[in-house]
């Protein structure tokens, strides 16, 4: 199962990000998604699950604070991560139980494994911010194994 995993586009969906997740069966925004158009255009790659960031309003249509989800026997959280302050993986990981976590909020794109959980922060798929490079992830679940890489969108 491949599952794209995108966050913090603040009102932007670069073209790339097309043919970054193309070939996904599912898409997870990790909040700060702030339109409602960019995830009309991301079901156009594949069906979305997305959750609210602090820059959302919690009443978009589409959007959870938080949700779990089994994917590929797998049990799949996804929070922007704002409830937690700025985290960093081990917080993260602390905080929920789950196989796999997709977090946003930081900007800073994390592939790491805390014990037996992957964490995953797909990074800033938004407006470049400072030094931040503009990533998502693609995410693979595999007889129950989960495997993430980091897809660069500008060079």
């Amino acid at each position: 199962m491949l599952i794209g995993l995108i966050s913090d586009t603040h009102g932007l969906l670069r073209p790339e990000v097309h043919e970054a997740l193309a070939g996904v069966e599912l898409i997870l925004h990790a909040g700060d998604v702030c339109s409602d158009t960019i995830l009309d255009e991301l079901a156009l790659i594949a069906p979305v699950r997305a959750v609210y960031g602090n820059c959302d309003d919690p009443w978009m249509p589409g959007l959870s604070q938080e949700f779990t989800m089994e994917l590929g026997g797998l049990r799949v959280h996804v929070s922007h991560g704002h409830e937690i302050g700025r985290p960093k993986p081990r917080q993260i990981a602390a905080a929920y139980d789950a196989d796999v976590i997709v977090y946003g909020h930081t900007h800073i794109p994390v592939v790491e494994r805390v014990g037996r959980t992957l964490v995953v922060n797909p990074g800033s798929a938004g407006p470049r911010q400072a030094a931040s490079p503009v990533t998502v992830a693609r995410l693979t679940i595999d007889g129950g194994k989960a495997e993430a890489a980091l897809v660069h969108l500008l060079a």
